[in-house]
């Protein structure tokens, strides 16, 4: 396996990144999302290029992996942002600053991490199931319906947990259709590279497993 150690470094930098850039909202055209939605959605095609080439057990250890990565990165932000800077005024803002970015409160990393545990093992099972329903046939199709259903969980989960009761329910679902839209259109826009890569690692790694027998228990890492 050439490649499983590069692809899963990708995708737990992506997900770093994509939860710091979170922090800003931006303004793309009609939709208006955290500034993180730009790059998340590469962790899905990440996760269904582990899923469809190396297989569902496999992909659930780098979910993992993702998921200590992203906790690790969210109680250092949090440690920092709450230990006392010097005095000066230049440390002093500076460290206001810092805690408004990354300080994020206990509702925003609970749905973050959350919402990420639920969605992409919902995509790797979706996408895992599928490839054995259809042996191996209608990728876009597979690749899609996974992205359907683990998007639409990981954004209505972190939307609820950390902002409901903080914005109207009008609001929130505002951001989620948002949300929403522009992360499977990107896996759509997406999917002829997609294709690409999962044929060129299949082909490279000389894999294309089938899950018939796994156990799909998201905590069994052995």
């Amino acid at each position: 396996m050439k490649y499983l150690d590069l692809i899963a470094v990708l995708f737990a930098a992506v997900l770093l990144v994509s939860n710091v850039a979170s922090t800003k909202l931006v303004v793309l055209g009609p939709f208006t999302f955290d500034g993180g939605t730009l790059l998340f959605p590469l962790a899905y095609i990440f996760g269904d290029v582990l899923t469809e080439v190396y297989g569902y057990r496999r992909s659930r250890r780098v979910i993992w992996l993702g998921f200590f990565a992203l906790l690790l990165a969210t109680l250092t932000f949090q440690g920092v942002a709450a230990l006392p800077a010097p005095k000066d005024e230049e440390s002093q803002r500076f460290a206001q600053a810092f805690g408004l970015l990354l300080g994020l409160t206990p509702r925003i990393v609970l749905g973050s991490l959350l919402a990420y545990f639920v969605g992409e093992f919902a995509n790797a099972y979706v996408l895992a199931k599928l490839k054995v329903k259809t042996e191996g046939r209608f990728f876009w199709l597979r690749a899609l319906t996974s992205t359907l259903v683990g998007q639409g969980l990981d954004t209505g989960i972190f939307l609820l947990v950390a902002f409901y009761g903080v914005f109207p329910k009008e609001v929130l679902w505002a951001v989620f259709l948002s949300n929403y839209v522009f992360k499977v259109g990107v896996e759509a826009l997406m999917l002829p590279i997609t294709y690409g890569v999962v044929g060129f690692l299949k082909r490279v790694e000389g894999l294309d497993v089938y899950d018939r027998d796994t156990d799909f228990n998201p905590f069994r890492l052995a």
